[in-house]
Formats: C-alpha cells, structure tokens, sequence
C-alpha cells in the first residue's frame, strides 16, 4: 500500500488516548433509520435488523445533514450499528490477513495497522449505535463517485480509502468534500482512513472534539 495518503499525525483507534475517554451513557435508545426516511442500502443486511439502527441522536443529526445536501442529492446509509461480536469478528479477520501479508510485522504493528480498516473491539464506535457507513447517492437511487467502494481496504485502494487521499479524480474528491460538510456541520465526525465512516457521540468522536466524556457506550 502507498502511503502517499496517511499522515502519521491522524489519530487511530487503536491509540491509548481513545481507550482512555470515559463513557458517560446517556441511555438513548436505538433507533430504526427507515422509519426517519432515511435511505438504506441492504448490502450489509443482517438478521437481527442491527445494521439499520442508530443512536436517536446520530439520526436526528443526519436528518439534518441530509437537508444541508445540494439539490438531486440524498444521503444512502450502508451499516450502522453492529453487534459486538460482529466487530471482534471483523478486527480478527483482517488482522489474520495482515499477518499472512506480514509475517515479520510485529504484534503492535499489526494491531496498528488493522485499526486503520477496522476498530479494535473496545472503542468502536458501530457497536455503541454511535457510528454509520454511508455514501452520497443521486435522487434515483445511483451512488455517485466517491473515489473507492464503501470498505475499500487500504491495501486494495492503495490509501485512496483515506479522507484526503490525492489518487482520486477531481470530482470524487469534490463528493466527498460535499459528504464532509453536510456531517461535520451538524457534529458528527469522520474516521480519516475511511471516507465513508462517521460517528457522534463515541470515544473516537470525543478524543477528536475534546469532549470530556463519551455519551455512549457498547450496545448489544
């Protein structure tokens, strides 16, 4: 993979700073983004229905945000919360791959480098309802160029799956500047080797606004 779009600087998950952040649980309960009308892709369906819910909160945020689009765009959510078990799951799974990739990597460096895909189990932020994957979509349904698929692997993409990557085209790169200031404008906060993830309200998002506490934690 090219690094040519990960700065050093960018705070990972697996960063002890995140782990640190004490959760203050607000008890707000999960919500159903369909019946907010909010457009749901099913690629990630499971079924328990978990991929469709998200924190009241983070809903009535991208209502908002969605408002905030340019004419003949829509928000289309792909996976929102995810059980714990699930996120282990997924962590694991490309941590294994790594380790094939890598074998003389060393264990904090491939815990390191999977945090970059994937959050390590105690801050993540989908298993809190805190966190959504989503894209921009047109009107009639089509998903418009944002440079990658939604969870592109670093490694596949070559770093074109981080915010800022630069191997992108020029209108790939003005979508997700258009996605960028529809959600940061109303709170919630991007993960930068993800261009599609966002989230309100957990550690990841406190760490990186100054919060002095998460306002959720862990859902199963």
């Amino acid at each position: 993979m090219s690094d040519q779009s990960f700065d050093p600087g960018i705070l990972l998950l697996s960063d002890p700073r995140v782990a640190a952040i004490p959760i203050a649980e607000t008890g707000e309960a999960l919500f159903d983004v369909r019946e907010a009308g909010l457009r749901l892709d099913g690629r990630k369906r499971d079924e328990t229905g978990a991929y469709a819910r998200l924190r009241s909160g983070v809903v009535e945020r991208l209502l908002v945000a969605e408002r905030r689009l340019p004419p003949g765009l829509a928000l289309l959510l792909i996976e929102g919360h995810r059980p714990a078990w699930l996120q282990r799951e997924y962590f694991e799974e490309h941590l294994a791959d790594l380790r094939g990739l890598h074998p003389d990597w060393s264990a904090d460096r491939l815990r390191v480098e999977a945090s970059k895909y994937i959050s390590p189990l105690g801050v993540a932020p989908h298993p809190c309802g805190a966190a959504v994957d989503l894209t921009l979509s047109r009107l009639d349904g089509g998903e418009v160029q944002m440079g990658t698929r939604v969870n592109a692997s670093p490694e596949e993409s070559d770093g074109a799956c981080f915010m800022v990557a630069t191997n992108i085209s020029t209108e790939a790169r003005a979508n997700r500047l258009i996605l960028a200031a529809a959600l940061s404008g109303v709170g919630l906060v991007n993960y930068p080797t993800e261009w599609w993830h966002w989230s309100f309200g957990d550690r990841y998002w406190a760490a990186t606004t100054g919060a002095p506490a998460a306002l959720y934690g862990p859902l199963d």
